[in-house]
């Protein structure tokens, strides 16, 4: 056996030994990463999770060699494309999930390479020079000169997810010294416990799992209770309805049982007394002075003496 196959083979024997060790696996994606990026993500997983790259071709035949033993694995195998590496832990996925995602950094827009996501260029003034208006020009971007500085009028999206970024884009970008893009561990497929699943499920609190569930239930017993078909989530609210009907036979009649004896004891009680309230009597005020009659003026007293003399 020459050394490229004992190496080949060392490293399919390492991937399933790894595969049988731990119960989880999440498949990332490693493009645009250098070797120092690549040592610093190492060491921020070290005894946390174990991270293992290698060729897309031995990956899938250390799968297909265990399909008798583990044909769980083989629902692996369509996800295992580009480059791809697999990260190992026995951790929770959704705790391992920002450690992953905490490794990517800014970068510049390189050309020919392809746009992870929208770049958009907002409407500002630039510290370039009038000169450089031939690279506006290039890609129709509307300016004007501002204070010797080139102004950009509105804003344009330079760059669109899923194209190359081209030499004008690329160039101008770097002139207004932009890093849009961030590199790092990419999460595509999760694989846990042999349950595959798309990483972006990692996102999902278990708060807004339990609330979704429970809206679920929710529906399930209403509906169950509407049609009166019996289910396990309408059960609660039947014993319920039951119970309430039960009481109100007991407490019209005399028949009891012990659920409605401390009730039925109330009811024969009789309303509580009510707590007698003495309103406090406001303080009598001394009698105020009564105001004097209106004095008659004169002229009703001239006109009185002129009638009766």
């Amino acid at each position: 056996m020459s050394d490229g196959q004992a190496k080949k083979m060392d490293y399919m024997n390492k991937l399933t030994a790894l595969m049988e060790e731990y119960p989880r696996i999440i498949l990332v994606t490693c493009d645009n990463i250098g070797s120092r990026h690549m040592q610093r993500i190492r060491a921020s997983l070290r005894g946390h999770a174990v991270l293992l790259m290698g060729k897309n071709t031995l990956i899938r035949k250390a799968i297909k060699t265990a399909k008798d033993d583990h044909p769980d694995w083989q629902e692996l195998l369509p996800y295992i494309r580009g480059n791809v590496g697999l990260v190992f832990t026995s951790a929770e996925l959704s705790d391992l999930r920002p450690k992953l995602l905490e490794s990517r950094v800014p970068a510049q827009a390189k050309t020919g390479i392809v746009a992870p996501q929208d770049v958009l260029l907002p409407a500002q003034v630039t510290t370039l020079e009038p000169t450089k208006t031939n690279f506006f020009a290039a890609l129709d971007i509307a300016t004007k000169i501002t204070r010797g500085c080139v102004e950009i009028l509105n804003d344009v999206k330079l760059c669109v997810e899923g194209k190359k970024v081209g030499s004008s884009e690329a160039a101008l970008l770097q002139m207004l010294d932009m890093r849009p893009f961030t590199y790092g561990l990419k999460l595509t497929t999760c694989y846990d416990e042999g349950s595959v699943f798309e990483a972006k499920l990692l996102s999902i609190t278990r708060k807004e799992v339990y609330s979704a569930f429970g809206a679920g239930v929710g529906n399930v017993a209403a509906l169950s209770l509407a049609v009166g078909f019996p289910t396990l989530p309408a059960f609660p609210h039947v014993v319920g309805a039951g119970f309430r009907n039960l009481l109100a036979i007991s407490l019209s009649t005399d028949y009891s049982f012990k659920q409605a004896e401390a009730l039925k004891e109330r009811a024969k009680a009789g309303p509580a007394a009510p707590v007698a309230v003495v309103a406090k009597e406001p303080e009598k005020k001394p009698d105020a002075k009564p105001a004097p009659p209106p004095k008659p003026s004169s002229s009703s007293d001239e006109e009185f003496e002129d009638i009766f003399g």
